[in-house]
Protein backbone atom coordinates (compact mmCIF):
# COMPACT_ATOMS: atom_id res chain seq x y z
CA UNK A 1 0.00 0.00 0.00
CA UNK A 2 1.32 3.42 -0.99
CA UNK A 3 1.48 5.82 1.97
CA UNK A 4 1.93 9.57 2.30
CA UNK A 5 3.46 10.75 5.58
CA UNK A 6 2.34 14.36 6.08
CA UNK A 7 4.55 16.40 8.42
CA UNK A 8 3.13 19.72 9.65
CA UNK A 9 6.01 22.17 10.16
CA UNK A 10 6.69 25.79 11.01
CA UNK A 11 10.28 27.12 10.85
CA UNK A 12 11.90 24.44 13.07
CA UNK A 13 14.36 23.03 10.54
CA UNK A 14 16.44 21.18 13.14
CA UNK A 15 13.45 19.18 14.34
CA UNK A 16 12.53 18.34 10.75
CA UNK A 17 16.08 17.04 10.19
CA UNK A 18 15.56 14.56 13.02
CA UNK A 19 12.21 13.50 11.60
CA UNK A 20 13.64 13.00 8.12
CA UNK A 21 16.53 10.91 9.47
CA UNK A 22 14.01 8.77 11.37
CA UNK A 23 11.89 8.37 8.24
CA UNK A 24 14.93 7.27 6.27
CA UNK A 25 15.30 4.38 8.70
CA UNK A 26 11.71 3.12 8.49
CA UNK A 27 11.15 -0.61 8.25
CA UNK A 28 8.27 0.02 5.83
CA UNK A 29 9.54 1.61 2.63
CA UNK A 30 6.58 2.27 0.32
CA UNK A 31 5.89 5.86 1.29
CA UNK A 32 6.47 9.46 0.34
CA UNK A 33 6.92 12.44 2.66
CA UNK A 34 4.88 15.61 2.28
CA UNK A 35 6.29 18.54 4.26
CA UNK A 36 3.28 20.73 5.01
CA UNK A 37 4.79 24.09 5.83
CA UNK A 38 2.64 26.79 7.41
CA UNK A 39 4.72 29.56 5.87
CA UNK A 40 7.48 30.06 3.32
CA UNK A 41 10.66 29.98 5.36
CA UNK A 42 13.80 30.23 3.23
CA UNK A 43 15.88 27.94 5.45
CA UNK A 44 13.10 25.34 5.47
CA UNK A 45 12.85 25.42 1.69
CA UNK A 46 16.62 25.05 1.27
CA UNK A 47 16.73 22.08 3.63
CA UNK A 48 13.83 20.27 1.97
CA UNK A 49 15.52 20.67 -1.42
CA UNK A 50 18.68 19.11 0.01
CA UNK A 51 17.00 15.91 1.23
CA UNK A 52 18.21 12.74 -0.48
CA UNK A 53 17.13 9.14 -0.09
CA UNK A 54 13.42 9.88 0.28
CA UNK A 55 10.66 10.96 -2.05
CA UNK A 56 9.70 14.37 -0.67
CA UNK A 57 7.09 16.94 -1.62
CA UNK A 58 6.91 20.41 -0.09
CA UNK A 59 3.79 22.56 0.21
CA UNK A 60 3.95 26.18 1.40
CA UNK A 61 1.71 29.16 1.94
CA UNK A 62 2.06 32.80 2.92
CA UNK A 63 2.85 33.24 6.61
CA UNK A 64 -0.26 34.99 7.95
CA UNK A 65 -0.32 33.57 11.46
CA UNK A 66 -1.20 30.01 12.45
CA UNK A 67 -3.02 28.31 9.59
CA UNK A 68 -2.09 24.71 10.26
CA UNK A 69 -5.40 23.33 8.97
CA UNK A 70 -4.89 25.04 5.62
CA UNK A 71 -1.29 23.84 5.33
CA UNK A 72 -2.39 20.27 6.05
CA UNK A 73 -5.09 20.56 3.40
CA UNK A 74 -2.38 21.70 0.96
CA UNK A 75 -0.50 18.51 1.76
CA UNK A 76 -3.56 16.28 1.41
CA UNK A 77 -4.08 17.64 -2.10
CA UNK A 78 -0.41 17.14 -2.99
CA UNK A 79 -0.25 13.62 -1.58
CA UNK A 80 -0.01 10.63 -3.89
CA UNK A 81 -0.65 7.83 -1.41
CA UNK A 82 -3.92 6.03 -0.87
CA UNK A 83 -3.23 6.11 2.86
CA UNK A 84 -2.30 9.22 4.87
CA UNK A 85 -0.32 9.40 8.12
CA UNK A 86 -0.21 12.75 9.92
CA UNK A 87 2.54 13.84 12.30
CA UNK A 88 3.67 17.16 13.74
CA UNK A 89 7.03 18.80 13.15
CA UNK A 90 8.10 18.29 16.77
CA UNK A 91 7.56 14.52 16.83
CA UNK A 92 10.25 11.99 15.88
CA UNK A 93 8.87 8.60 14.79
CA UNK A 94 10.21 5.19 15.79
CA UNK A 95 11.75 3.12 13.01
CA UNK A 96 8.58 0.95 13.04
CA UNK A 97 6.20 3.92 12.98
CA UNK A 98 4.95 3.65 9.40
CA UNK A 99 4.92 -0.15 9.60
CA UNK A 100 2.67 0.06 12.67
CA UNK A 101 0.11 2.29 10.96
CA UNK A 102 0.08 0.16 7.82
CA UNK A 103 -0.25 -3.09 9.75
CA UNK A 104 -3.34 -1.85 11.58
CA UNK A 105 -4.93 0.11 8.71
CA UNK A 106 -8.47 -1.04 8.06
CA UNK A 107 -11.31 0.08 5.83
CA UNK A 108 -13.87 2.05 7.79
CA UNK A 109 -11.37 2.89 10.55
CA UNK A 110 -9.22 5.87 11.54
CA UNK A 111 -6.09 5.08 13.55
CA UNK A 112 -4.93 7.17 16.47
CA UNK A 113 -1.63 6.70 18.27
CA UNK A 114 0.05 8.37 21.21
CA UNK A 115 3.51 9.76 21.97
CA UNK A 116 6.32 9.74 24.51
CA UNK A 117 7.04 13.24 25.84
CA UNK A 118 10.78 13.67 26.18
CA UNK A 119 11.77 16.06 28.98
CA UNK A 120 13.61 19.29 28.20
CA UNK A 121 17.15 18.08 28.90
CA UNK A 122 16.80 14.86 26.91
CA UNK A 123 15.09 16.71 24.05
CA UNK A 124 18.03 19.09 23.84
CA UNK A 125 20.44 16.15 23.81
CA UNK A 126 18.50 14.57 20.94
CA UNK A 127 18.47 17.86 19.02
CA UNK A 128 22.22 18.24 19.57
CA UNK A 129 22.72 14.60 18.51
CA UNK A 130 24.36 13.70 21.81
CA UNK A 131 21.63 11.06 22.07
CA UNK A 132 19.96 9.42 19.07
CA UNK A 133 16.23 8.83 19.14
CA UNK A 134 16.98 5.35 17.80
CA UNK A 135 18.98 4.61 20.95
CA UNK A 136 16.05 5.56 23.19
CA UNK A 137 13.79 3.40 21.02
CA UNK A 138 16.05 0.34 21.00
CA UNK A 139 17.47 0.61 24.54
CA UNK A 140 14.66 2.06 26.67
CA UNK A 141 16.09 0.50 29.84
CA UNK A 142 18.93 3.04 29.70
CA UNK A 143 16.31 5.72 30.31
CA UNK A 144 14.54 3.89 33.12
CA UNK A 145 13.95 7.13 35.03
CA UNK A 146 11.39 8.16 32.42
CA UNK A 147 9.09 5.36 33.58
CA UNK A 148 8.62 7.35 36.81
CA UNK A 149 8.00 10.66 35.04
CA UNK A 150 4.23 10.96 34.63
CA UNK A 151 4.58 13.73 32.06
CA UNK A 152 6.80 11.56 29.86
CA UNK A 153 4.20 8.78 29.50
CA UNK A 154 7.05 6.44 28.68
CA UNK A 155 4.83 3.35 28.79
CA UNK A 156 3.28 4.60 25.55
CA UNK A 157 6.66 4.07 23.95
CA UNK A 158 6.87 0.35 24.62
CA UNK A 159 6.66 -1.21 21.19
CA UNK A 160 4.43 -4.24 20.68
CA UNK A 161 4.07 -6.27 17.48
CA UNK A 162 0.71 -5.15 16.01
CA UNK A 163 0.14 -8.68 14.71
CA UNK A 164 1.08 -10.34 18.00
CA UNK A 165 -1.30 -11.89 20.53
CA UNK A 166 -0.20 -9.58 23.36
CA UNK A 167 -0.99 -6.47 21.35
CA UNK A 168 -4.43 -7.77 20.42
CA UNK A 169 -5.24 -8.53 24.06
CA UNK A 170 -4.02 -5.19 25.40
CA UNK A 171 -5.65 -3.15 22.62
CA UNK A 172 -9.05 -4.60 23.56
CA UNK A 173 -8.51 -3.56 27.17
CA UNK A 174 -7.41 -0.06 26.19
CA UNK A 175 -9.66 1.17 23.37
CA UNK A 176 -8.90 4.38 21.51
CA UNK A 177 -10.30 7.41 23.30
CA UNK A 178 -9.82 10.14 20.71
CA UNK A 179 -7.73 11.36 17.80
CA UNK A 180 -4.35 12.85 18.68
CA UNK A 181 -3.51 15.37 15.98
CA UNK A 182 0.22 14.63 15.96
CA UNK A 183 -0.22 10.89 15.35
CA UNK A 184 -3.16 9.58 13.35
CA UNK A 185 -3.88 8.03 9.97
CA UNK A 186 -6.71 7.34 7.56
CA UNK A 187 -7.43 6.44 3.97
CA UNK A 188 -7.18 9.48 1.71
CA UNK A 189 -10.63 8.71 0.36
CA UNK A 190 -12.13 9.23 3.82
CA UNK A 191 -10.31 12.52 4.36
CA UNK A 192 -11.55 13.81 1.00
CA UNK A 193 -15.12 12.73 1.77
CA UNK A 194 -15.25 14.91 4.91
CA UNK A 195 -13.63 17.78 2.92
CA UNK A 196 -10.36 17.68 4.85
CA UNK A 197 -9.46 19.89 7.80
CA UNK A 198 -11.92 22.66 8.67
CA UNK A 199 -10.09 25.96 8.14
CA UNK A 200 -12.79 28.07 9.80
CA UNK A 201 -11.39 27.59 13.31
CA UNK A 202 -8.55 30.06 12.81
CA UNK A 203 -5.45 29.71 14.96
CA UNK A 204 -7.02 27.32 17.47
CA UNK A 205 -5.92 23.69 17.93
CA UNK A 206 -9.43 22.40 17.22
CA UNK A 207 -9.22 21.35 13.53
CA UNK A 208 -6.71 18.48 13.68
CA UNK A 209 -8.10 16.49 16.60
CA UNK A 210 -11.32 17.57 18.36
CA UNK A 211 -13.13 18.50 15.16
CA UNK A 212 -11.82 15.64 13.03
CA UNK A 213 -12.72 13.15 15.74
CA UNK A 214 -16.47 13.74 15.69
CA UNK A 215 -16.62 14.35 11.93
CA UNK A 216 -15.05 11.00 11.12
CA UNK A 217 -17.42 9.30 13.55
CA UNK A 218 -20.44 11.15 12.12
CA UNK A 219 -19.45 9.92 8.67
CA UNK A 220 -19.66 6.38 10.02
CA UNK A 221 -16.00 5.63 10.62
CA UNK A 222 -14.73 4.08 13.83
CA UNK A 223 -11.65 5.01 15.80
CA UNK A 224 -9.00 2.36 16.32
CA UNK A 225 -5.95 2.61 18.55
CA UNK A 226 -2.41 2.11 17.28
CA UNK A 227 -0.84 2.96 20.62
CA UNK A 228 2.31 0.94 21.35
CA UNK A 229 2.54 -0.01 17.68
CA UNK A 230 3.03 3.31 15.87
CA UNK A 231 5.20 5.10 18.41
CA UNK A 232 6.93 8.48 18.42
CA UNK A 233 8.89 10.87 20.61
CA UNK A 234 7.60 14.38 21.24
CA UNK A 235 10.38 16.94 21.63
CA UNK A 236 9.99 19.40 24.49
CA UNK A 237 9.26 23.01 23.61
CA UNK A 238 7.60 26.03 25.15
CA UNK A 239 3.82 25.85 24.95
CA UNK A 240 2.40 28.43 22.57
CA UNK A 241 -0.87 30.02 23.63
CA UNK A 242 -3.28 29.82 20.70
CA UNK A 243 -5.94 31.95 22.36
CA UNK A 244 -9.42 31.44 23.75
CA UNK A 245 -11.37 28.95 21.62
CA UNK A 246 -14.72 29.21 23.42
CA UNK A 247 -16.51 30.68 20.40
CA UNK A 248 -15.03 28.09 18.06
CA UNK A 249 -15.97 25.21 20.37
CA UNK A 250 -19.56 26.44 20.47
CA UNK A 251 -19.61 26.57 16.67
CA UNK A 252 -18.25 23.04 16.57
CA UNK A 253 -20.96 21.83 18.94
CA UNK A 254 -23.66 23.33 16.70
CA UNK A 255 -22.23 21.54 13.65
CA UNK A 256 -21.87 18.39 15.68
CA UNK A 257 -25.53 18.47 16.72
CA UNK A 258 -26.49 18.72 13.05
CA UNK A 259 -23.98 15.98 12.09
CA UNK A 260 -22.46 18.27 9.45
CA UNK A 261 -19.33 16.21 8.98
CA UNK A 262 -18.63 17.73 5.53
CA UNK A 263 -17.12 21.07 6.47
CA UNK A 264 -17.78 24.26 4.50
CA UNK A 265 -14.20 25.54 4.59
CA UNK A 266 -11.88 22.72 3.70
CA UNK A 267 -10.43 21.13 0.57
CA UNK A 268 -13.16 22.78 -1.47
CA UNK A 269 -11.43 26.15 -0.97
CA UNK A 270 -8.40 24.85 -2.86
CA UNK A 271 -7.86 23.64 -6.38
CA UNK A 272 -9.24 20.19 -5.65
CA UNK A 273 -7.41 17.57 -7.68
CA UNK A 274 -7.07 14.42 -5.63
Amino acid sequence: MRVSVIVAVYKDVEALRLIIEALKGQTYKNFEVVVAEDGENEAMGAYVKSIEGLEVKHTTQEDLGVRKARSQNNAVLASGGEYLIFIDGDCVPYSTFVEGHVALAEKGKVLSGRRVNLPKKLSEMVKNKKVLSMEIEKKPWKYWYLFFDKEARFKQGIRLDPKGALYKILSKRSPCASILGCNFSCFKKDMVEINGFDESYGETAIPDDMDLDWRFRAKGLALKSCKNSANMFHLWHMIHDRGDATKEVLCMEVRKSKKEYFCSNGLNLHNLNC
